[in-house]
């Protein structure tokens, strides 16, 4: 080989070196962020065990299974909103319809392990048990609030992950 394509195979090979060794430190920090943003959603009480079973059942054959299964949940998630603000408008209150909407509201939620969207549902069935339309009206704004602030936080996160690529397999929260 020629001395200058020596050289040139040599610094082409440095540098090749020299990305990969970055990328994988770019990786390695996203990862981290990333399992610190996992970490959050737990301590922050988002969500509970249920999204660690969730993230069991994902493997190879379906590297997308946690996101895709949150992304359902929160299609189905904004017809059953419609449906309870449309049943809050009426008057007078059907508690029992409040109450069915809001039960497949909960099994939705819990199936992603979403806690504080939970604790919202079941104390508006509370409410309407009591007949509270305030109740159910004051819970079902608050329950909104961590629907959507749950959102964002999944979204962040699933991009974050989309970015580190695939990873190892889901761990308990410590």
């Amino acid at each position: 080989m020629l001395p200058v394509l020596r050289g040139f195979v040599s610094t082409f090979d440095n540098f090749n070196n020299y990305s990969l060794c970055f990328f994988k430190m770019e990786r390695n920090q996203l990862l981290r962020q990333m399992n610190s943003m996992r970490r959050s959603l737990f301590d922050q009480g988002f969500l509970d065990e249920q999204f660690v079973q969730l993230e069991e059942l994902q493997d190879e054959a379906n590297p997308n299974f946690v996101e895709e299964v949150v992304t359902l949940c929160y299609r189905d998630s904004y017809r059953l909103i419609l449906n309870l603000e449309q049943a809050l408008q009426k008057s007078p209150l059907d508690f029992n319809q409040l109450d069915s909407y809001m039960q497949q509201f909960k099994g939705s939620s819990s199936s992603i392990g979403a806690k504080k969207v939970k604790a919202q549902c079941a104390l508006f069935r509370e409410y309407c048990k009591a007949g509270s339309g305030e109740g159910c009206s004051r819970t079902f704004q608050q329950l909104k609030k961590e629907h959507t602030a749950l959102k964002k936080k999944f979204e962040a996160y699933f991009q974050m992950k989309r970015q580190a690529g695939p990873s190892q397999i889901a761990s308990r929260p410590k």
